[in-house]
């Protein structure tokens, strides 16, 4: 992989050089030996592109990509602090989550969006119960199993839940089958689509070079507000189907016209 110059907090990362497993180890001892800051900097340079790779994932945010390096290279200090050399773990394997959760922590506290302490807890608490359902289910479990196993209102948790996630847009690709890629707008109802089709379209003469599964899908879609996940599960076809039957049967109308 090919790494061009980039500054980030003053740091050249093209120039960051990749420490072996066997160097980290061999000063990651000596650090727990000796404390040595000299070492622990050593750690610290020789690790910093695995930093560099861990906030790629949050790029896209509007976040400061500089404040978001700092914030990364205080959880692989953490993760140096606290390695355990008693465990038979790569460092990078212990590290990458420390550096994760440094910023996932980061980003909650200081969102633009300011979320209460209380409502936060509860969404994580929230999370950490749907992880151990699933272990224990090995299945997803539904909102009102997770209220049950908090003792929570199931209400509570869907506000909690909405509270921490990230706004969407409606053109990110959240399927892709084939190569057809489906995307968050594919998944929504529109109860007002049909009056405007019908108003551009004379829908009654061009409907009828359709084939009867065309015409369903258009019915069930623009008239009936139906998503193509719902279209597909009364139909018997997958939502990929649906989509390319849709997009093919909107282009007929339009060379119709």
């Amino acid at each position: 992989m090919a790494y061009h110059k980039v500054v980030i907090s003053g740091i050249n990362t093209s120039e960051l050089k990749v420490m072996s497993e066997e160097e980290k180890m061999r000063l990651l001892k000596e650090f727990k030996e000796t404390g040595s800051k000299k070492i622990r900097d050593q750690l610290i340079t020789g690790n910093l592109r695995l930093v560099l790779s861990v906030i790629q994932r949050f790029a896209g945010r509007g976040e400061d990509v500089d404040d978001l390096f700092q914030i990364g290279v205080v959880g692989l200090i953490k993760a140096i602090n606290h390695f355990d050399l008693s465990k038979e773990v790569k460092f990078s394997t212990y590290c990458v989550p420390m550096i994760t959760g440094e910023l996932r922590r980061y980003l909650r506290d200081y969102n633009q969006i300011k979320v209460s302490r209380s409502l936060r807890d509860l969404a994580y608490k929230a999370i950490q119960a749907r992880e151990q359902l699933t272990n224990s289910l090995q299945r997803e479990p539904t909102i009102e199993e997770i209220a049950e196993k908090i003792g929570e209102k199931r209400s509570d948790i869907v506000i909690a839940l909405e509270s921490i996630s990230d706004p969407i847009s409606l053109y990110d690709p959240i399927y892709s089958d084939a190569g057809d890629t489906l995307y968050v707008m594919d998944q929504l109802s529109d109860q007002t689509s049909a009056d405007s089709w019908i108003s551009q379209f004379s829908m009654r003469d061009a409907m009828k070079a359709l084939e009867d599964r065309e015409k369903n899908i258009l019915s069930l879609r623009f008239f009936y507000g139906h998503t193509q996940v719902e279209v597909a599960r009364e139909i018997g076809i997958s939502q990929a189907q649906v989509s390319r039957l849709e997009k093919n049967a909107i282009a007929k109308i339009k060379n119709a016209i």
